[in-house]
Formats: structure tokens, C-alpha cells, sequence
């Protein structure tokens, strides 16, 4: 199984491919901002677990099933972050993302960009949705300052 920090090495991998055509350990290191001992870590653990190619000093290779998650991950956040501004998200919709990705299943991934389909298809639809959002208060959140999605929201807010 993948972890949160497997996710974010592959997805990564998958995006530097897709650009340049190739990746090596020091271009995911300069992308990822670590030092290059933990990312040789994580490309020995992806390596394993058969989604990708690693031999040392010589660049990093998507298996194929690596090519299939990788591009779900691409597609993932693409999709999430496109659900949160179709909706308006007044905060941090990069952020956001990265906090439900890892949590939330292929389904309903699915679901979501069915919605999405919905509303591009249904504007009229997308404007009522809307038009509901701003009559509705925001004392919804009143009492709810210990969960770490409202302190994510208010710190936000103070920069």
C-alpha cells in the first residue's frame, strides 16, 4: 500500500516524466525540495514495491503500473482542485488538496468529476449552486475552533 509521502514521490515522478521526458533522483530532490539521502530512501521503497526502475546514478523509470497510479495521482489533484474553485473555495484550494487526496477513494474521485461534467454541462445549474452559497451564513462554523481545518482557515485568513 502507498503511503501519503509514497504518493506525493510518484506523483511527482509521473509530472517530471511527462515533462522532460525522463527523471533523475536530483531533479525529483530540486522538485520536492529534500535532500537528496531521503529521496534515495523513497526511490529504494517505489522500487520495491514495482513502480518504478532505480539503479543508482542512472535515471529513475515508471513501470507500467507505476505510469497507471502516477497518472491517477496527476489526475487526482487536477480534478480536486478544479471541484474546489468550480465551487468557489475562498481558501487555500492548493492546500485543501493536498490535505484530502490521500483520503479519498478512486470512486469517488469518480463521482466528483461527475459533478464537475454536471455543472460545465448545466451553467444554470452551477449559478443556483452558487446563488445557494452566498444566502447561506457562516455561523455554521461557530464552536468548531478545535478542529485543525479552522485553524488552517483562520490562519490563512491573517496573511
Amino acid at each position: 500500500m502507498l503511503t501519503e509521502s509514497m504518493e506525493d514521490y510518484l506523483e511527482m515522478i509521473y509530472r517530471i516524466v511527462e515533462e522532460k521526458g525522463y527523471v533523475r533522483a536530483v531533479d525529483l530532490a530540486e522538485a520536492l525540495h529534500f535532500q537528496a539521502s531521503s529521496i534515495t530512501k523513497m526511490i529504494q521503497k517505489l522500487d520495491e514495491a514495482e513502480f518504478i526502475k532505480y539503479e543508482k546514478y542512472r535515471n529513475i523509470a515508471l513501470t507500467s503500473k507505476g505510469e497507471r497510479y502516477g497518472k491517477f495521482l496527476v489526475w487526482r489533484d487536477s480534478t480536486l482542485k478544479k471541484f474546489l474553485r468550480l465551487l468557489n473555495s475562498q481558501t487555500g484550494v492548493e492546500e485543501q488538496v493536498e490535505g484530502m487526496e490521500h483520503y479519498i477513494t478512486p470512486k469517488t474521485m469518480q463521482l466528483i468529476n461527475n459533478l464537475i461534467t454536471y455543472f460545465e454541462s448545466n451553467p444554470g445549474a452551477l449559478r443556483s449552486f452558487h446563488a445557494l452559497q452566498h444566502g447561506q451564513a457562516n455561523g455554521n462554523e461557530d464552536g468548531l475552533d478545535q478542529l485543525r481545518a479552522w485553524e488552517f482557515r483562520h490562519n490563512m485568513e491573517e496573511i
